[in-house]
């Protein structure tokens, strides 16, 4: 089977290179170039940078199997960094990382696929496909430690059929054992942190250079007492405790952002506690399935009994068991059946309610 393998450059997709190649499979690596300097080099900070694409030459190379680099920096800004900017602007939580698997790579690696008449994609994620009677299904890694379904909640069963994750089974040391093995140059790399296109700068900053959002506005406690100032709501999201004003009893954590009025809630964390949620552009694996639900508010966060019911077409409501605290509008909901990923959508600020 031709397979493209998109290579991040990291040990994880350099491993399922290996792999796939082992296996008797033709395999061609492709980086995709995201971000770009001021002179339109490759980023020398954060993920997808000028020396990881080098280092994943390097392992093409290692491999014997044909590599290239491709240009999707126009998609990537319109689709993701546009997207970060005013997600803050509007006193949101975005998730690049998620973003950028719904509305860029995926997509554009499938089309890329084609063209070069591979029958499919695989990619370093941790994540299974099982297919249940030529139903594609997504489903957790067994290394539950670096499952990543949740960052990949929006593929459907169709591209499902032609997407491939061979990591799902291995856990990360086994991974790091085979690269060492092979003598892959990235067996003991670290794995990236960073937002691409931010590195290790302060995310305010950046969005300060993109839109004038930082006029200033009031800290409001839930007496409406004005306890402090700041100067630009990008610098809040919901649940964040560092950075307010102090010397108030208990801990305080914003619990509201009025874009509008530019003023910041806090008050106690029981006033963050929520126990219904409206999520936005909802999508489905497979079919939706209303039973022994549970969702994941954040990557890698604790999974929480639900139910969900239908607001109207692309909005559901998710009734948690249990009351829970840091559910930040702009972050990605992703509902389970078990290890199965049912859908996902953006958590919406429209229905947020506080439990009494």
């Amino acid at each position: 089977m031709k397979i493209l393998v998109a290579m991040s450059g990291g040990v994880d997709s350099s491993v399922v290179a290996a792999l796939l190649k082992s296996e008797g499979h033709e395999v061609i690596g492709v980086t995709m170039k995201l971000w770009e300097g001021p002179n339109g080099e490759m980023p020398e900070t954060g993920c997808c940078t000028a020396s990881d694409s080098e280092d994943a030459r390097k392992v093409a190379a290692k491999l014997d199997i044909p590599y290239y680099v491709m240009d999707y920096t126009e998609s990537f800004s319109e689709d993701v960094v546009n997207n970060f900017v005013e997600m803050y602007a509007k006193g949101l939580t975005p998730n690049p990382c998620v973003e950028c698997n719904r509305s860029v790579k995926f997509d554009h690696f499938l089309t890329q696929a084609k063209k070069l008449k591979c029958e499919k994609v695989a990619t370093g994620h941790y994540a299974k496909i099982i297919n249940n009677q030529n139903n594609y299904e997504l489903h957790k890694a067994d290394y539950l430690d670096k499952d990543q379904s949740y960052v990949l909640h929006m593929l459907t069963a169709e591209k499902l059929q032609h997407i491939d994750f061979p990591l799902g089974t291995i856990s990360k040391p086994e991974v790091r054992q085979i690269a060492a093995d092979l003598g892959l140059k990235t067996a003991f790399k670290k794995d990236s942190q960073d937002i691409c296109f931010v590195g290790k700068k302060d995310y305010r900053k950046f969005v300060n250079t993109r839109i004038d959002i930082s006029s200033s506005g009031e800290i409001i406690d839930k007496k409406g007492t004005k306890v402090g100032e700041h100067k630009g709501v990008h610098g809040f999201t919901i649940g964040q405790r560092k950075g307010l004003p102090g010397g108030q009893g208990e801990p305080k954590y914003v619990t509201k952002i009025d874009v509008s009025s530019k003023n910041v809630h806090i008050g106690e964390r029981n006033d963050l506690l929520v126990s219904n949620f409206l999520l936005e552009d909802v999508s489905f694996v497979n079919e939706m399935v209303t039973s022994n639900l549970t969702i994941q508010t954040r990557y890698n966060s604790e999974d929480l009994a639900c139910k969900i019911k239908t607001v109207r077409e692309g909005e559901l409501e998710v009734i948690l068991d249990e009351p829970t605290f840091g559910v930040a509008p702009g972050q990605f909901g992703v509902v389970y059946q078990g290890t199965k990923v049912v859908g996902g959508g953006r958590i919406s600020s429209k229905v947020l309610e506080k439990t009494k």
